[in-house]
């Protein structure tokens, strides 16, 4: 948990230093370091499948430990940084690092804990995020308040040496028996090709696709919501996004305990139908003439959007990373987190460009796709393992063979 706070918080300081850092240490226009940031940030969907291998090959915990180093040297190389040449490298060192991170961590504690402790962590997990990424936006923005190139310099050596922290302390972590076997059972099993035949696995990731654009509704598309056809004040956006950060900081965990009794899918599809029900909301407001409703009705909304995310985030990850095989799951986690890491890519274009079309649309369009994840959760239930849906059933040992036959069964 502690490696958490220090990753999360690094993660949280990481877009805006990097942004106003580079403008202001190498006086390139701040358009030039967006796109050279974007180009650098796509090497973070290639890292993805390669961690998926490496996690299989040499275990989760070496490959966040290596992680977390890589983005050490990333950040302590941008005071070195001169051309745009040398500032993507080093950004880009950041971005891999970024992108093992998802599949790693999920395999990690998947390999350390078991049933029901395996979904408390990966609530710790979120609301440690959460608190984190807020911490670091405030620490960088203080930092890059004063302006002064001693304190961009100083704000990201500190981010590099809070990374190295973070990999001693997860270094120190025991690793199961199990976990150190992983190598030469995935070598002599395969990997991706396997993963395409499942198709539950498949059709589980699938389903993700739209409430992972939905997750995206607070940065990109409530923003602009706000602010042009609520005719809100842009200070509200802040407020409202303190709401959902807070929110999970405090209340994921014990929300979480109290969850670990119900099936995993169907807590994971009724957070889903939550977020729908709070799009619909959106999609009402819009029409409402009477400003004090519209406020009232903005914070409900974004208040059971919040809720949808505690009773969704932690369960789904949960039983998708219960659901994969131990023995590749690397690969199985790498494979999944493209239905975040695609959805994250396009959401600016695609719901910016459905805003223009169509507020009411755009909002009833997250609803109805969100729905049908939440069917399609409810749906695979019987077509997955048990350990996966129930988080007190034991884990049972089975062999790549026994899965194949199911598979092809299915």
């Amino acid at each position: 948990m502690a490696g958490m706070v220090i990753d999360a918080t690094g993660s949280g300081m990481y877009l805006p230093l990097s942004l106003l850092f580079f403008h202001h240490v190498t006086g390139l226009p701040l358009e030039r370091v967006g796109v050279i940031m974007s180009a650098a940030a796509l090497l973070s969907l290639v890292s993805n499948p390669i961690a998926g291998v490496l996690v299989d090959r040499f275990g989760a915990r070496t490959v966040v430990v290596g992680g977390y180093l890589v983005r050490a040297v990333g950040f302590a190389t941008y005071p070195l940084v001169e051309s745009p040449v040398a500032m993507f490298l080093a950004v880009a060192l950041v971005a891999l690092g970024d992108g093992s991170y998802p599949p790693s961590i999920q395999s990690f504690v998947a390999a350390i804990a078991q049933g029901a402790d395996r979904d408390k962590l990966l609530a710790a997990q979120r609301s440690l995020r959460n608190a984190g990424l807020g911490a670091g936006g405030l620490i960088a923005g203080a930092a890059l308040g004063l302006g002064s190139d001693a304190a961009y310099r100083g704000i990201v050596l500190v981010s590099a040496a809070g990374f190295v922290g973070a990999a001693l302390i997860l270094r120190t972590i025991p690793v199961p028996r199990a976990e150190v076997r992983t190598g030469t059972t995935a070598r002599r099993k395969g990997g991706y090709r396997l993963i395409l035949r499942d198709r539950t696995f498949l059709v589980l990731t699938l389903q993700n696709v739209p409430t992972a654009f939905g997750y995206m509704v607070l940065s990109v598309a409530l923003p602009v919501y706000v602010t042009q056809e609520l005719s809100a004040s842009a200070s509200l956006v802040g407020v409202l996004y303190a709401v959902n950060t807070v929110g999970i900081a405090l209340l994921q965990i014990p929300v979480t305990r109290r969850l670990i009794r119900y099936r995993r899918t169907r807590t994971a599809a009724f957070g889903a139908a939550v977020f729908s029900v709070s799009f619909v909301a959106f999609a009402v407001l819009a029409g409402i003439p009477v400003q004090s409703v519209q406020l009232v009705g903005v914070f409900a909304a974004t208040a059971l959007f919040t809720l949808g995310e505690m009773l969704h985030g932690a369960p789904l990850s949960a039983l998708v990373s219960s659901a994969a095989p131990e023995e590749t799951r690397g690969r199985y986690m790498a494979v999944y987190q493209f239905s975040w890491a695609i959805p994250t890519a396009l959401a600016p274009a695609v719901l910016t460009a459905l805003l223009s079309l169509s507020v009411t649309s755009m909002w009833l369009l997250l609803a109805v796709g969100v729905a049908c994840s939440a069917l399609t959760l409810v749906r695979l239930e019987p077509r997955l393992p048990a350990q996966a849906v129930h988080p007190h059933v034991p884990a049972v040992p089975e062999t790549r063979e026994e899965q194949a036959r199911e598979t092809v069964g299915m």
